[in-house]
């Protein structure tokens, strides 16, 4: 939820800037907007990552292999 909150927020500063002219504020709201897919991309990773060591563990793959 963090992310939508980021992304709306980079969003409110990148109209703002568009609307006053001001660039280092639709500057913020760009990166704004970009941390926040970062965010998102790395969530998904972390989630796949978790998903792929709960398959081994289910499967009782410890890991060491002969």
């Amino acid at each position: 939820m963090g992310e939508n909150i980021d992304e709306a927020k980079g969003r409110v500063k990148e109209a703002a800037g568009d609307l006053t002219d001001d660039q280092e504020l639709k500057n913020e709201g760009k990166v704004d907007k970009t941390v926040s897919g970062m965010k998102d991309k790395v969530d998904d990773v972390g989630d796949k990552i978790k998903d792929a060591v709960g398959k081994d563990r289910d499967r009782g793959d410890d890991g060491d292999r002969a």
